[in-house]
């Protein structure tokens, strides 16, 4: 398993059949569906000047890294129900929370 402070880096197949360079952005299992899910991002930019971030399902096991850190690729799932979108939009929501509070603070902190 990760490490908490490790970036996962792993490849990913795009629908043009593309392959992509992925990181993770958080990993979690949810009590609810006994799931494991991967926010993740290529670092592409939509058109409004956003990260594209994207979610998926994901088998534990699969997560085995080489010295660099790096997958080869880590085979991942469609979410699969609306409820699955609203548990990763809800800790999505509050992980912006934090950043937004976070920076906040510190721009607060620098002000004083």
């Amino acid at each position: 398993m990760q490490d908490a402070n490790e970036t996962v880096k792993f490849k990913a197949i795009d629908d043009e059949g593309r392959q992509l360079d992925c990181e993770a952005l958080f990993l979690f299992e949810s009590p609810e569906t006994k799931k494991n899910y991967i926010v993740y991002t290529d670092h592409s930019i939509d058109n409004e000047g956003n990260t594209k971030v994207y979610a998926s399902i994901y088998d534990p096991k699969d997560l085995k890294s080489d010295e660099n850190n790096e997958f080869a690729a880590l085979p991942l799932k469609p979410i699969e129900t609306e409820k699955e979108w609203k548990i990763i939009e809800t800790i999505l929501n509050e992980m912006q929370s934090q950043i937004e509070s976070a920076s906040n603070n510190a721009d607060q902190t620098s002000q004083n």
